[in-house]
């Protein structure tokens, strides 16, 4: 044992101890930096997202080999995941032990993933000088986030400018370039301060310029904000809404006794809107734990159309959905030997309208891995039995398409909504598709009461300011515990609820058919990214192949 430590063992100087403990430590408040620039903390906060790669950048640019770059930034990556999405595991009392597990698999795995972005960069060393490749490390990162936006493990939680969403001055531009966007000007600005606190004691010239580049880049993002928001363009047109918010304990959706009882909650809160003047009600996810339409709620079914009908009013709720396929069912679809029939459930989205007995469906397409969706079900159908909890939970099939809900407040006016179910909202691009096919204002139906006060739920709140500017479309959540709340198209939230309050609202929404150039272009960034990615990855393949075999 001695001689095999001998051998391998390099025992490390005081100095370069103390270099590395140097790294740690720069490493870490990197991870810390970035963070804290996220929801939940204050605005003030949001300004260290600015410098945060800095301390990262000073020594990931000093390591030479792939091993060393990944270890490295594997350190800033979990302490950034341990900040920020600690709260996926819920950590409550009558929290499910697989929605714990999945917090830990989560926190442990989300850096990994992240390592591609830190692998494209040490790869594009191959093909170019050092310093040319730090100012491409944008182009990696985009390339990662977007790819957390594909395959069945998507996560796009921690997209650098969703951690700018109380900084309305700035995520202005999100109108044309989306938050992947926002992310490549935050790395830009930190890469010349990087560059300029680097060359500041040899070159003081030099660092000034740097310096005043990321200052410069700074200022034109800020100025173009407040042009926008100093003046506006007011939308005329406006439909008041209702939004429910009964915040009904999600561990035990029966607390309030039986169906009937659960439903009166929703009527007695759906009455003091409508006595306002609502002309459309909002439900939260999954409003009743049951497959409504599935024909055996039948009398359920009839109070929900006589209070519609009684108060001229419609509906717009989450709701878990059951359907049967006759013919040409979705390759997802699920068969039952009992009944001899194809059938899907959704976490969907149903229009309910008093004179109108055909219901407007949609079924969420972006699904929680793990959660809602166990990942590659589709491909390998045995481990949908390896994990199932809850009603519906981890066996929701995925949409099949994006629905733009039609609605007739009175005659000869048609009212287009998007509706997104809760963790679809996180998606800079997903929305646009919505928006594109003529939505007025997205309507974001959500449960984050599994996660209590932890920082999960107001994450979730300030990510939609994004999706707001995005398309300049108002943005109405309902919640069903909090927080529920109206968005205007700057980002600003005008009203909201308090977290797990049993309440409603009623706004005034501004309606608009105005579509942005980000609405229209969502994707010239992330792929434009993406490809150049995979060209600096053939690039440094091609030298890789030269290399060992001499050509």
């Amino acid at each position: 044992m001695k001689l095999f430590k001998r051998k391998y063992h390099i025992q490390l100087t005081t100095e370069k101890r103390k270099e590395r403990r140097k790294e740690r430590l720069l490493l870490i408040l990197s991870g810390i930096l970035f963070g804290i620039s996220f929801p939940p903390f204050p605005f003030p906060f949001t300004l260290f997202a600015f410098i945060s790669f800095v301390p990262y950048f000073f020594v990931v640019t000093k390591r030479q080999t792939l091993l060393s770059v990944n270890s490295a930034s594997y350190l800033t990556f979990f302490t950034l995941s341990l900040i920020t999405i600690y709260w996926v595991g819920s950590w409550q009392s009558k929290a499910d032990p697989f929605l714990m597990l999945s917090g830990v698999v989560l926190l442990l795995f989300y850096p990994c993933v992240l390592l591609i972005n830190s692998t494209l960069y040490y790869l594009s060393r191959k093909v170019f000088p050092k310093d040319i490749s730090l100012y491409l490390f944008p182009f990696f990162w985009i390339t990662g986030e977007y790819l957390l936006t594909l395959t069945d493990l998507k996560f796009p939680w921690l997209t650098i400018g969703h951690g700018l969403a109380k900084f309305t001055s700035f995520i202005q531009i999100a109108d044309i370039v989306g938050a992947f966007g926002l992310s490549f000007i935050v790395l830009w600005i930190n890469i010349f301060i990087y560059k300029g606190i680097k060359s500041f004691k040899e070159n003081t010239k030099a660092g000034l310029i740097y310096l005043s580049a990321a200052t410069s880049i700074f200022l034109v993002i800020i100025i173009y904000g407040f042009i926008k928001i100093n003046n506006p363009v007011e939308d005329v047109k406006k439909i008041r809404v209702g939004v429910i918010q009964p915040n009904i304990d999600p561990w035990n959706k029966w607390e309030l006794g039986g169906l009937d009882n659960i439903l009166k909650n929703y009527f007695d809160l759906s009455q003091k809107c409508v006595d306002k003047g609502a002309k459309i009600i909002l439900w939260p996810e999954t409003a009743l734990p049951v497959y409504l339409f599935s024909g055996i709620y039948e009398n359920e079914v009839d109070s929900i159309y006589s209070f519609l009908k009684k108060n001229n009013v419609s509906l717009l709720t989450g709701m878990p959905d059951f359907r049967i396929y006759d013919k040409n069912p979705p390759r997802s679809a699920k068969y039952s030997d009992t009944g001899r029939y194809f059938y899907a459930t959704y976490n969907a989205i149903l229009l309910l309208q008093p004179n109108d007995f055909n219901i407007q469906r949609y079924g969420k397409m972006q699904l929680v891995p793990l959660g809602e969706h166990t990942p590659f079900v589709d491909q390998l159908p045995f481990l949908g039995d390896l994990l199932k909890w809850g009603v519906g939970i981890s066996g929701w099939n995925v949409g099949q398409d994006t629905t733009v809900f039609k609605f007739v407040p009175q005659k000869n006016d048609t009212i287009r909504v998007g509706g997104l179910v809760c963790y679809e909202s996180v998606f800079p691009t997903f929305p646009t598709y919505f928006v594109d096919r003529g939505a007025e204002f997205l309507a974001v139906l959500t449960n984050d009461s599994w996660y209590g006060k932890l920082s999960g739920p107001y994450q979730h709140e300030e990510f939609s300011k994004l999706r707001a500017v995005e398309n300049r479309k108002s943005v109405v959540r309902c919640a069903n515990g909090g927080v529920s709340c109206l968005i205007n198209k700057y980002g600003v939230i005008e009203v909201e609820t308090e977290m797990f309050t049993r309440t409603y609202l009623v706004v005034d929404v501004p309606l608009n058919k105005e579509k942005t150039f980000y609405t229209k272009n969502p994707l010239i960034i992330p792929v434009f990214s993406s490809i150049f990615s995979l060209l600096i990855l053939g690039g440094s393949f091609l030298l890789w192949i030269k290399k060992k075999f001499k050509f």
